[in-house]
C-alpha cells in the first residue's frame, strides 16, 4: 500500500531523532507538513496559521487515541501537554502560503451558497479562518478536506464534540467536491 506520505522516511527519522532534538521541535513537523506548515502534499493538512488550540487539541486527540493516524500517533505520543502547546503557539504565528488550489469556477460560483447552506462560517469563522479549536479552512489542502468530510459523514473521524460529524451527515457526494473545492482555493 502506498504512503500518503512521500516522506515518511524523512518522518520516521524525525520520529527516531525526536529525543534528542527535543520533542517539540518545530522543524520535525516540516517532513509532512512543509516549512513553515505550509503543506505540499495534497493530502497532508497545512498546520500553519491555524488556531492554537485546534492544533494543541489536535495533538491531544492523535496522542490519546481519539484521532487516529498511522503517522502523526507515534509522533503525538511522546508530547507532554507543554509541548503540544508550544508547537500550536508555533504554527498558529506562521503564515499561510497562498493556495495552490484552483476553484472551478462552477464550485466558486456554487461554493458561498454550499458554506451558507452549511452554516460552515458559524463555527470556523465568518472568513472560515477557524475560532479556537476549530480549524482553519481556508486555503487547506482540496484532498485533505474531501478526505476529511467524507471521514466525518461516515463516522470515521474523530470529533471533540460530534458537532461536525452531525454537520457531514446531510452532505452529499456533490456537496463535499463543491465544500472542499471552494474552501481549498479561497485565500487565508
Amino acid at each position: 500500500m502506498r504512503s500518503r506520505f512521500p516522506n515518511a522516511a524523512a518522518a520516521t527519522a524525525a520520529f527516531l531523532f525526536a529525543a534528542a532534538a527535543g520533542a517539540a521541535d518545530p522543524n520535525l513537523c516540516v517532513a509532512c507538513h512543509g516549512d513553515g506548515g505550509n503543506s505540499a502534499n495534497p493530502e497532508v493538512p497545512s498546520i500553519s496559521q491555524q488556531p492554537a488550540q485546534f492544533l494543541s487539541t489536535a495533538l491531544f486527540m492523535y496522542r490519546e487515541g481519539y484521532r487516529k493516524e498511522a503517522q502523526m500517533a507515534p509522533m503525538a505520543a511522546k508530547l507532554s501537554n507543554a509541548e503540544m502547546n508550544e508547537l500550536a503557539a508555533y504554527f498558529a504565528k506562521q503564515a499561510a502560503a497562498a493556495p495552490r488550489h484552483q476553484t472551478s469556477a462552477a464550485n466558486l460560483k456554487d461554493g458561498p451558497a454550499a458554506v451558507q447552506k452549511f452554516n460552515c462560517a458559524q463555527c470556523h469563522g465568518p472568513r472560515l479562518l477557524g475560532l479556537q479549536h476549530i480549524p482553519r479552512l481556508a486555503g487547506q489542502q482540496f484532498q485533505y478536506l474531501r478526505a476529511q468530510l467524507r471521514a466525518f459523514k461516515a463516522g470515521k473521524r474523530g470529533d471533540l464534540d460530534g458537532k461536525m460529524s452531525e454537520s457531514a451527515q446531510p452532505l452529499s457526494d456533490r456537496d463535499i467536491e463543491v465544500l472542499a473545492d471552494y474552501l481549498a482555493g479561497l485565500v487565508p
